[in-house]
């Protein structure tokens, strides 16, 4: 018998499975594969390999931790902390955020089984949603929004539905356009106020009509307030703390923004005892628990950190107004942003898309914004623009924004940061 003749018989599939092996598509679920690659991230690779620029792009502070929450972190490692802790955080910080969480919104979480520490509010808002969500249930949310909004209701297996916000209402979401999409199906209302990217806040009578229709329709509701504490004309207002909405609202909060502490991953989910305990289900299989050193300085930081917030936000309010006064010379339609630390001005009168204005101001005057529609279809006509960077880089950008802008359509002006 020759040697040919034990090969063994051709395999029918095998055309059609060989040709996708190499790059492994063919192994990928369906909803990672259709899902978008994030446009902020997309548009800083690019940012990342280009040499002299001043960005006013990715959303975190300009300025490093506080020394004493850093020292406590050093400290906690000399002391050889290095294991892991109870899977809903160290108990001593989720006494420091219940007592936290109470000045800031005037509700009280228990916290032995309101409160669960995160590796970041990211994935307290994923745990939020793996735990509400069955398969096709519908979840709102304000248009533009944060990035990862939409992405993680569809990796949730649920479907986003966003809610339009307009320029001349200065983004802010409307109880009436939120009442036009209660319809059987919806599950869930993820609010952002302060918001990423408008810096939008809801007003206090258009919430309590949202928490009104929220219990009507007996909504869940999750309460993004990362930027809670920068606020600068008006104080911010929990929906958790509307009668009958602490029952059924999950607020999300960390370290990240007010305390300057975005490396450290810190954040953590109060909200009613049975979905805390659904949220401790993904969260033991997934990240066990938050780092051990970020949990000692968050201690450090809820504990004696009042009044270093205190100087941020006043530092914010002065670059706001510097980078807001220097964009509405140059011509860019812009509102004032209420919380947060960021600008969304519209350069629609420039006729250009986001995604050209952007790239152009990057190329050829070397300043870093975030084109609009990186948070989604309503943000085409806009770009994001942080002032939270340090004062001397937001004065270089302006300086170079105002040299392109007179170069490009003969308008421009810059004033000083004094103003």
């Amino acid at each position: 018998m020759s040697g040919s003749a034990m090969q063994p018989a051709p395999d029918p599939q095998a055309d059609k499975i060989l040709p996708f092996l190499p790059s492994g598509e063919s192994w990928i679920a369906r909803h990672v594969r259709d899902l978008p690659r994030s446009g902020i991230r997309d548009f800083f690779d690019l940012v990342q390999s280009m040499e002299g620029i001043v960005s006013l792009g990715i959303g975190e502070p300009g300025e490093s931790t506080f020394w004493n929450i850093r020292e406590q972190a050093i400290f906690a490692l000399e002391s050889g902390k290095t294991g892991y802790t109870s899977n809903l955080g160290l108990l001593r910080l989720r006494q420091a955020i219940s007592g936290y969480m109470e000045r800031l919104t005037g509700v009280c979480y228990d916290p032995e089984g309101e409160i669960l520490v995160t590796v970041g509010v990211s994935e307290a808002l994923d745990c939020a949603l793996r735990a509400i969500i069955n398969p096709g249930d519908h979840v709102l949310y304000a248009d533009p929004s944060y990035v990862a909004y939409s992405p993680s209701v569809l990796l949730a297996h649920g479907v986003p539905i966003g809610i339009p916000t307009r320029f001349e209402e200065e983004f802010q979401l409307r109880a009436e356009a939120v009442a036009q999409r209660a319809k059987p199906g919806v599950k869930a209302l993820l609010l952002n106020s302060p918001a990423n990217p408008t810096g939008a806040m809801v007003d206090e009578g258009e919430l309590e009509k949202i928490a009104s229709l929220s219990e009507r329709e007996d909504w869940v509701v999750l309460s993004d307030e990362i930027y809670a504490e920068l606020t600068y004309e008006k104080r911010h207002r929990s929906i958790a703390s509307f009668p009958g909405m602490k029952e059924r609202t999950v607020v999300l909060n960390g370290l990240s923004k007010a305390f300057a502490m975005t490396g450290f991953r810190l954040g953590w989910a109060c909200g009613p005892a049975p979905l805390i305990a659904a949220m401790v289900k993904i969260h033991q299989y997934s990240m066990l628990c938050a780092p051990i050193l970020s949990q000692e300085a968050g201690i450090e930081a809820l504990e004696h950190g009042a009044t270093q917030i205190e100087s941020m936000r006043r530092s914010y309010r002065r670059k706001r107004n510097y980078l807001w006064r220097s964009l509405t010379a140059m011509g860019f339609p812009c509102h004032r942003p209420e919380g947060a630390f960021y600008l969304f001005p519209s350069i629609l009168p420039f006729h250009l898309s986001s995604q050209e204005f952007a790239f152009r101001l990057l190329q050829e005057a070397r300043v870093a914004v975030v084109p609009g529609t990186a948070f989604g279809s309503s943000g085409e006509g806009y770009l994001r623009c942080s002032f939270s960077p340090r004062m001397g880089d937001l004065e270089e950008a302006v300086a170079r924004m105002n040299r392109w802008m007179r170069a490009n359509f003969r308008k421009g002006a810059c004033p000083t940061a004094g103003d």
